[in-house]
């Protein structure tokens, strides 16, 4: 076997908000664990609360990451979060930066999501359209907690309106304050490559007209609804995946910020089922090429 992308130190991959290891037999990384593991890396994908906020999913990390190093007898972990997982790494790593080597978001609302928003405005809690929302997201959740093959510790708790308003401008402006490790000083720019030791990173897509919209993404409904979310978006309005801003994902050194993917064709998703000339596996594998280059 290869070891191209052995790195040093195992990557965790984190999912996120109604993300999961495995349904039944399908997996939320579809074909990226695969690849990684054919060169020689060692990867654990971990499952946190699918519907929760950012500090409870980056608190149930923690205690997996311990366990990984446990197990393993690695020093520290490379962190891997697409969506609301890359801010539940950021958590992890702000609390304890002497487990962790790497962060790197993928797609992540660094900076808040607009859908978010949207939905706050237009879906107040309590009203009808609100509860309704909510019974959608709860009914969701269950399903993915009966479905999940891949996980097998205990249950893990369900707060929707915690998991909203951690995706909202203002809630991630405030856990910003909190925990900046790795944010730009400017809107747009990039962040510092290294703080407390860990190195951060990003990447992220946008809807491109003729490329997104092709390919295997015309059988791919997941491409549709994030056209459609696309439209909620006014900041960042033709500068998103569907439902993150290609400003709002930067953290620390961002690898590439326009790369021809919608918010599940980042990884994957769904079935490989993505836009015309998109390569989303490759960007995992190259990246663990570049973590094992920089000796993490």
């Amino acid at each position: 076997m290869t070891q191209k992308f052995a790195t040093r130190y195992p990557l965790v991959m984190v999912p996120g908000m109604l993300g999961f290891v495995r349904l039944v037999l399908y997996p939320y990384w579809f074909g990226i664990l695969t690849a990684l593991r054919r060169g020689g890396a060692k990867v654990f994908p971990v499952m946190v609360s699918a519907v929760n906020s950012t500090e409870v999913r980056g608190e149930q990390l923690l205690l997996q990451i311990e366990q990984i190093l446990r197990e393993t007898g690695a020093a520290k972990v490379n962190l891997i979060g697409h969506s609301q997982g890359a801010l539940t790494i950021r958590y992890a790593a702000a609390k304890r930066p002497d487990w962790v080597a790497s962060v790197t978001s993928v797609a992540g609302p660094n900076h808040g999501s607009e859908l978010a928003d949207y939905l706050e405005r237009g879906f107040p809690v309590d009203t009808a359209k609100g509860r309704l929302l909510n019974l959608l997201l709860r009914v969701f959740a269950w399903l993915t907690a009966l479905l999940e093959t891949g996980y097998h510790g205990p249950r893990q708790p369900v707060d929707i309106q915690a998991s909203h308003q951690s995706l909202t401008t203002a809630g991630v402006a405030l856990f910003n304050s909190r925990y900046p490790q790795g944010l730009p000083q400017t809107w747009g720019g990039q962040g510092p490559e290294e703080v407390n030791g860990v190195r951060y990173y990003s990447w992220s897509g946008t809807l491109q007209p003729g490329r997104t919209d092709r390919g295997l993404n015309l059988l791919d409904g997941t491409n549709r609804s994030c056209r459609l979310f696309a439209r909620t978006f006014t900041r960042e309005v033709g500068q998103c995946d569907g439902m993150v801003g290609r400003f709002s994902s930067h953290l620390g050194t961002v690898i590439g910020d326009d790369y021809p993917l919608d918010h599940f064709d980042i990884v994957n998703q769904s079935l490989g089922l993505v836009g015309k000339g998109a390569h989303p596996v490759r960007l995992f594998t190259e990246h663990a090429e570049r973590l094992k280059a920089a000796g993490l």
